[in-house]
């Protein structure tokens, strides 16, 4: 087997898992000739020698023609055949051979060729056309004698085909989201399978025909059966055709939320890199055909908590687009979100910007939502209770702000939610959240707003702000001033939730930067010029779950949170200061729990245990030693031995309990140090009340033979202190 890498190719030995040698370019075999194509669209041929060592040197290379695109759709390989087509003075040209001495050429005419595939075992070609048309080829060696079936279904282009390993049947596929199964060749016998969510664009057969292989437009992997039944989706990231809500942070999941499938929201885990789940905002079905206006989904906003969602969908018209907002709650017990509120035409012309007030975390009387449009206004909308008996609640419209009939462009909340902040075309307008009164206005021209947002914690009194005409500009809201404005072409203005930095993504000379700033300070803390060759349209920050701990100063501002950028051709990037394999090491170490115990719920469960045990002691200043923590031979028997020959539980239950107890045996040094002490001050006090009684029998003895002389008996604690007294050394007095 081979695989390209750069400008290389290898050549690979599966069964010795060796390199056998590497060619240039890119590549596509047949037999003993390698077809390989360059940037320049160059097919060229290269025989290859046999040779004992490894490094192969090709000698014999010839140009077969000049054009080709290097697409795998444009050249296929069947059993003794070799076809491709190109493109030439806008005619596709279709060429079949065995060899570059029997080529023949047949053009298409006005009718293009899209798609091309060699039959396993016969000498027959397919080829799929812009109109929607699968032709059958044979008889092509003959020249003037060639002849061709025709098979229809598809409305478009057919984006793809691929016979069956048996060459009995064969697959297609097109923007229909359809997989098409045709039966020997037949219009008559086919099968379908529909709603695979996205246009097919490659379809692959497994090496022993059981299974089938679909990508799709939206970044999609579908596994099906031979028998047309689905198996399988491998989906991450959906690829949408435009991403007009931008890049969204879910609050609940920390998931990010952009535009999905037509219609639809995706929540994707960035942990993962797997979709959570999609929601259907439009709730209309969506005909995949060019040029329908169909409606789409354009704007997202979130509360602070994720409780409330707000939507934003129109459908472009020439005359008057149609616009509907849409209020979604989140609902507990189905882990969704349920459409509360529908508001159609919510501004006469496109929405440009929308965003929540949530000053108290706790109540939603503070919740408020802001919508700017074009129409030269902006909204609040606020929650009313409804009259019906169950106490829900909609919202309306309470105010209507306007700034000298400017077209309203942006709009968003300081920190603590007080103020509003609205850009109308080149300025920007400071409103009284609570009276709605107008407070100040700022403006930098030449040049509209482009963005605009708040400071956060330190910087809270500052407003920054970026003209599409190069400049970026921070205001000051105590003394109703300019700060400091600098020329730059900022696209993206992301402010961190979570600290004082904010980035700001410009685009100059065909390459993107970053500046990560704070709005006291005119200097960036972090510049990243030369960011990506594509220009970065959407950004977001991303908290983390922990703080990471970064050593270098430079990267201080990635500490609480990640910053995500989504480039014009939909690849979504990240900044880390850690490699791929010290990113992947903290997830693994969570999912090991021990060694000698593997990974299931249980394992995972009892793990968690120990550890908040472990940790209770040492902060209560004990030190747990318990022999059974990692090499319990119950625990091992119970965790692998499978379950269908494991005995009753109750018979297993007092095994595992007992494998838990802490045994007397095993006494840390410190406790049997202890009860040592204890037991010889036991023993000791017994041998001094035994002297006690003696020295008092004594004692009685000589009163009485004494007749009447009585000496002052002691206490027992004052004899226990005699002795300590006695024991004592005082041989150092002799010094002195």
């Amino acid at each position: 087997t081979f695989f390209c890498f750069h400008s290389d190719i290898y050549f690979f030995n599966i069964c010795l898992e060796d390199c056998l040698s590497s060619l240039w370019k890119h590549i596509l075999h047949s037999s003993e000739q390698i077809f390989l194509w360059s940037d320049t669209f160059q097919l060229v041929s290269v025989k290859l020698t046999k040779a004992a060592g490894q490094d192969l040197e090709a000698k014999e290379l010839s140009v077969v023609l000049d054009g080709v695109d290097a697409s795998p759709k444009c050249i296929a390989f069947g059993r003794e055949t070799y076809a491709f087509f190109y493109l030439k003075k806008k005619r596709t040209t279709l060429i079949i051979g065995k060899d570059l001495l029997n080529i023949i050429k047949t053009k298409s005419g006005n009718n293009q060729f899209a798609c091309i595939a060699c039959h396993p075992t016969e000498d027959c070609i397919a080829t799929g056309h812009a109109d929607g048309k699968i032709r059958l080829w044979r008889n092509f060696y003959h020249k003037k004698d060639y002849t061709f079936s025709t098979l229809h279904w598809h409305h478009d282009t057919v984006m793809d085909l691929a016979f069956s390993m048996e060459g009995t049947s064969l697959l297609s596929g097109g923007v229909e989201s359809v997989l098409v199964l045709w039966h020997n060749e037949s219009n008559c016998q086919k099968d379908f399978l529909p709603r695979l969510g996205s246009a097919i664009e490659y379809i692959s057969m497994s090496s022993d025909g059981t299974l089938c292989c679909t990508l799709h437009t939206d970044n999609r992997i579908t596994i099906i059966n031979s028998n047309l039944r689905f198996s399988k989706s491998i989906q991450g990231l959906i690829k949408s055709r435009d991403v007009k809500t931008g890049l969204v942070v879910d609050p609940r999941t920390k998931a990010l939320v952009l535009n999905g499938e037509p219609g639809h929201l995706q929540f994707y885990c960035l942990q993962s890199d797997q979709q959570l789940f999609s929601l259907d905002i439009v709730q209309r079905q969506y005909i995949h055909q060019a040029g329908l206006n169909q409606a789409d989904l354009v704007k997202v906003a979130f509360s602070a908590q994720g409780k409330w969602l707000a939507t934003v969908e129109e459908r472009e018209e020439v005359t008057d687009p149609e616009l509907q907002l849409k209020l979604w709650l989140y609902d507990e017990e189905t882990q969704s979100f349920k459409l509360n509120t529908r508001i159609n035409m919510p501004h006469e012309d496109h929405i440009t910007d929308m965003c929540f007030r949530e000053m108290d975390e706790l109540e939603d009387d503070s919740l408020i939502l802001v919508t700017a449009g074009r129409d030269c206004v902006f909204k609040v909308w606020v929650m009313v209770e409804d009259t019906d008996p169950e106490g829900s609640v909609s919202w309306s419209c309470d105010f209507v702000g306007s700034y000298h009939n400017y077209q309203a462009t942006n709009c968003c909340f300081s920190e603590d939610g007080s103020l509003l902040a609205v850009s109308f075309e080149e300025t920007v307008t400071v409103w009284d959240s609570i009276t709605w009164d107008l407070k100040c206005t700022f403006c930098h021209p030449p040049g509209k707003i482009r963005n605009i947002c708040f400071g956060r914690l330190t910087c809270s009194k500052y407003l920054i702000g970026a003209t599409d005409y190069g400049f970026l500009c921070c205001w000051n809201l105590l003394s109703c001033a300019l700060e400091w404005s600098a020329h730059l072409n900022v696209l993206v203005l992301q402010p961190d939730p979570l600290s004082e930095h904010i980035a700001a993504v410009s685009w100059l000379s065909k390459e993107s930067s970053l500046f990560v700033f704070k709005p006291n300070e005119p200097r960036p803390i972090y510049i990243q010029r030369n960011l990506c060759k594509e220009k970065i349209q959407l950004a977001a920050f991303v908290p983390r779950d922990e703080p990471e701990t970064i050593v270098s100063e430079k990267y201080h501002w990635l500490r609480r949170s990640q910053l995500f950028f989504l480039t014009d051709t939909q690849e979504l990037m990240t900044l880390s200061t850690k490699s791929l394999e010290e990113r992947l090491t903290p997830s693994s170490k969570q999912l090991a729990v021990e060694e000698s115990l593997p990974v299931t719920p249980f394992s995972l469960l009892l793990g968690k245990h120990r550890r908040q045990q472990s940790h209770e002691d040492i902060d209560l200043g004990k030190q747990v030693h318990n022999k059974h923590k990692q090499d319990s031979p119950a625990v091992k028997e119970l965790l692998h031995t499978p379950a269908h020959v494991l005995p009753s539980a109750s018979f297993l239950c007092p095994i595992f309990i007992n494998s838990l107890l802490i045994s007397k045996e095993n006494k840390s040094a410190e406790e049997v140090a202890d009860e040592v002490e204890m037991e010889s001050e036991k023993t000791e006090d017994d041998s001094d009340e035994e002297r006690g009684v003696t020295e008092m029998e004594q004692e009685d003895t000589s009163a009485m033979e004494l007749l009447g002389e009585m000496t002052r008996k002691l206490s027992k604690s004052q004899e226990k202190e005699l002795r300590k007294i006695r024991k004592m050394d005082y041989s150092w007095i002799s010094a002195f």
